[in-house]
């Protein structure tokens, strides 16, 4: 059995669409879902799945806490879905290459520090781009710079607003992410 982690800050609809995905999976199981937030969105969603929450500080993600959790919980993959703090590197070099990250755009454009959610479209939005996306990569030391899983893309319209680039960019991440999180850990098996 596979265990995942989902680490979240907010609302959580990417983290219960991962639940719902293996739920009935006898090889892959969603086992944890962490937050930085005690308010978080996800937390009130993910009560009703009966999966373990872990609700942290920043202090505790960077004092080894949170990978203690990790490991007592026998995590083979983390996944962020919308979570807002950078991962230290005790973490990533115990998971290298076994945490991933799904972003709001087609990397290389619109990452980096403070971009996230609806600040991403509306760069999107205000550069006139004519498609945008979803891209899942690995996490690494820097801010969406990890070697590239996978890409999706939608067609934009011109002077399309920025709520509307975050509704097709949301369905997206609904449609893609638990599928690559499939492929993955069936790679690993």
């Amino acid at each position: 059995m596979k265990r995942i982690a989902i680490f979240a800050s907010g609302k959580g609809s990417n983290a219960e669409n991962i639940v719902k995905y293996f739920k009935k999976s006898n090889t892959i199981k969603v086992e944890l879902i962490a937050s930085n937030n005690a308010n978080a969105g996800v937390l009130d969603r993910i009560k009703k799945h009966g999966i373990k929450t872990f609700i942290f500080d920043k202090t505790e993600l960077i004092n080894g806490k949170v990978l203690q959790a990790l490991q007592s919980q026998k995590i083979d993959l983390i996944v962020l879905a919308g979570f807002l703090l950078k991962i230290p590197k005790t973490i990533i070099q115990t998971y290298l290459n076994n945490i991933i990250n799904i972003h709001p755009s087609l990397l290389p454009l619109y990452g980096g520090k403070g971009m996230y959610g609806i600040r991403v479209h509306q760069k999107v939005s205000e550069s006139k781009d004519l498609e945008s996306g979803i891209t899942i990569h690995f996490v690494n030391a820097s801010y969406d710079d990890g070697a590239i899983i996978f890409q999706a893309k939608c067609r934009l319209y011109p002077n399309i607003k920025a709520n509307e680039i975050q509704k097709k960019v949301h369905k997206l991440e609904l449609k893609f992410l638990p599928r690559i999180i499939q492929n993955l850990l069936d790679v690993k098996n």
